[in-house]
Formats: C-alpha cells, sequence, structure tokens
C-alpha cells in the first residue's frame, strides 16, 4: 500500500494577492514555506473592477510568484473556497527561481478565458500600496463568514465589503 494513509501536502503557486504573507496568515492561520517560482505560458491580467490578478495561459509568457509548500487538505479546502467560482484549480508544472528545479504545484487559473475584464498586468508593489490593507480586512470577513453555516461565497463578501468602502 502505497503512503494514501498519510495525510496529504500539497504545493500551491500563488502571483497575487497570496503573495502577501499577511493574507495567508488570516486565511490559514499560519505562513507556510514558500519559495520563489516562475509558471512559464501563463500571463497575470489586471481584472477592471477588482483589485486581484488572473492568470491564463498565453505562450511565450511567465509569472513570477512563489509556492507554497506543505497546504494540507483542510488548507487547500479553504484557499478553493476563497478563489471561489471565479477561478478553477489546475495542476502546473513551476520552476523554482532558486534552484531551477521543476515542481508540481496548484494554481487558480480564470475559468473565463474570453473575459473582457481581462487587461495589462498586475501590479503586486501598487497593490500593496493602495488595496492589501482593506484586502485583508475583506479577508477577515471572508473567513469570519466561512465559519458560518450559511457562509457566502467570497466574491459576494468581497463585492459586499468593497460597496462599503466605496460609499464612505
Amino acid at each position: 500500500m502505497s503512503g494514501s494513509a498519510a495525510a496529504a501536502v500539497h504545493n500551491v503557486f500563488v502571483y497575487g494577492s497570496l503573495l502577501a504573507d499577511d493574507v495567508v496568515r488570516v486565511l490559514l492561520n499560519r505562513i507556510p514555506p514558500s519559495s520563489a517560482a516562475l509558471l512559464n505560458g501563463f500571463h497575470r491580467f489586471s481584472i477592471k473592477g477588482r483589485v486581484y490578478p488572473a492568470i491564463l495561459p498565453v505562450q511565450n509568457d511567465q509569472v513570477i510568484g512563489k509556492v507554497l509548500s506543505g497546504i494540507t487538505d483542510p488548507e487547500l479546502h479553504i484557499l478553493d473556497e476563497f478563489e471561489d467560482v471565479e477561478y478553477r484549480r489546475t495542476s502546473v508544472e513551476v520552476s523554482s527561481m532558486e534552484s531551477s528545479d521543476k515542481l508540481q504545484a496548484h494554481a487558480y487559473v480564470w475559468n473565463n478565458a474570453n473575459d473582457p475584464n481581462l487587461y495589462g498586468d498586475w501590479d503586486f508593489e501598487e497593490w500593496k500600496r493602495v488595496h492589501k490593507e482593506s484586502f485583508i480586512k475583506m479577508t477577515i470577513g471572508f473567513t469570519e463568514e466561512l465559519e458560518l453555516p450559511e457562509s457566502k461565497p467570497r466574491v459576494a463578501t468581497y463585492e459586499s465589503f468593497y460597496q462599503q468602502d466605496d460609499e464612505m
């Protein structure tokens, strides 16, 4: 029998708001080990009306991000809920930027390849400066909702949070 009785752990390639340890800590109650990584054959887009990015396959392009290691099944479930229906979890091969080793990881790829709201490049440094603080507050709201029996999808939490924010 293979080690299927052992708890599964996963690698997850992150490239947007989850590059921020503060966001990961709110979601998972810890900061897992991570390493810089490169995903070839994809592009990181900005999304009109959203503060987080999307990735889609694009030839001759690449996305710099990081791989979170040792993600447990319950943690992967939390990330699935957080990424919600806008993304689909896909298995990808990434290159470690520290050793150039190739490794398998999960990545959350935008569901709508023809989305007219995708444009340009998403900038993590700008996101940290402009949106990180409010995004962390929204993420705290999401994790509190997740505890409830009738929790809202993350997109609904995001939209209600940022609508409130706009009214202030």
